[in-house]
């Protein structure tokens, strides 16, 4: 006998079905993230650009580096080396560290938001300065995460603020050092305040991206931090050091944080162009040496020279400098006229400093056309927003 197929009747009629989206949904949160915008490379047409706007080396390449990435060119068909031995071995000699605890990333912010994936989820939040690097908000954001803002005192990150916005959901405190956009720094003994009012269970993510570049003598990059703590990493990168094209960072920390970040990495994280050319430019020291000598005569010169002409320069130990200006109009007025003779920086809206440009340290000449055109833009009293 054949049987007739069950129709189920009517369900309860307060039984609602949740409605299915029509497409995939990001998770929450996500769509909140304002994307990172990175530095323009556009200028007028016919107009020669001079890229000033994202910290790049202006004297180029390590020329070992360069070599080292082109020799990789005939073997492009095979994957490189998945751990970045030979890499993590030359950082390792060159700066006197265990190659065990270091970690290779495809640039720096790869480690950061490995990090970020590794120690911070639903629930959980992560503590940054007021202008600090604007990755930290989208890795904290992205991982579910809440973010707290510290704020600066001098355009400086202020370590009682940022110890004050520590709660009991706190799993990340991040520091650049020096910072970017500001170029200010924390001197070794007041990192080492901030780390020491932290939890045990609490993450300092030292970010030391612009670390060649600092002359100043109270500085220390968090080696012996990391080494004499359990909850201390120091990220690095080799992309202010001329092979930003190849986006090579590294990290050095505790074995524990290494093995579970490594538990997460890609197998093949860093190209073979770029393990060749990182582990060049980490021997080349007598480019590095080169490099950073250019860096600190023009950043004094350039910081001095607007300074002169009335343009507010926070103290900068980066490879760039702050420009601010009296009101967010002579900024934009400021940027366009430098942008009209193909001199490209940095707006700095993104970070909410709107009368401020970033400005890149480049060659002589462009230094020089940089103070030419800004040296009616300047004004004298407060700078408008100015932490006083």
């Amino acid at each position: 006998m054949v049987r007739a197929p069950f129709i189920p009747g009517p369900g309860p009629m307060t039984t609602k079905t949740p409605t299915t989206p029509a497409r995939p949904e990001p998770q929450p949160g996500i769509l909140k993230i304002a994307p990172y915008v990175p530095g323009r490379s556009d200028v007028p047409a016919g107009v020669t650009l001079v890229k000033l706007s994202a910290n790049e080396s202006p004297l180029g390449a390590s020329p070992k580096a360069a070599e080292a990435s082109r020799a990789m060119a005939d073997r492009i068909h095979v994957y490189p080396e998945g751990s970045s031995r030979a890499l993590r071995t030359a950082l390792g000699e060159v700066h006197g560290l265990d190659p065990d605890r270091i970690v290779c990333g495809f640039g720096s912010d790869d480690l950061l938001h490995l990090l970020a994936q590794v120690y911070l989820g639903e629930g959980d939040a992560a503590v940054m300065s007021q202008y600090g690097f604007n990755v930290y908000p989208i890795i904290t954001r992205g991982a579910s995460a809440e973010i707290i803002m510290a704020p600066e005192t001098d355009y400086r990150a202020d370590v009682d603020a940022l110890l004050a916005a520590v709660t009991e959901r706190t799993r990340i405190v991040f520091l650049a050092n020096p910072n970017n956009p500001t170029g200010t720094y924390l001197s070794a003994a007041e990192v080492n305040r901030l780390h020491a009012g932290l939890r045990p269970d609490i993450l300092l993510v030292i970010d030391n991206a612009y670390a060649e570049y600092v002359t100043a003598d109270d500085y220390e990059v968090g080696v012996r931090l990391v080494d004499a703590a359990e909850n201390v990493v120091m990220v690095r990168t080799f992309s202010k050091m001329g092979i930003a094209g190849e986006r090579v960072g590294w990290m050095y920390g505790p074995a524990h944080v290494v093995d579970a970040v490594n538990r997460i990495r890609g197998p093949f994280n860093v190209s073979l162009s770029g393990q060749a050319a990182a582990e060049a430019a980490a021997r080349d020291t007598e480019f590095t040496a080169r490099l950073c000598a250019h860096n600190a005569r023009w950043r004094e010169w350039l910081a001095a020279s607007l300074s002169s002409n009335a343009i507010r320069v926070p103290p900068s130990q980066g490879n760039f400098v702050l420009a601010l200006f009296a009101t967010p109009e002579i900024s934009r007025a400021a940027f366009t006229a430098l942008r009209d003779q193909g001199l490209l920086v940095r707006e700095m809206h993104s970070y909410g400093i709107t009368n401020g440009l970033r400005i890149s340290i480049g060659l002589e000449p462009d230094m020089r056309r940089v103070v030419e055109v800004l040296k009616d833009f300047g004004a004298k009293g407060p700078v408008d927003g100015e932490q006083r």
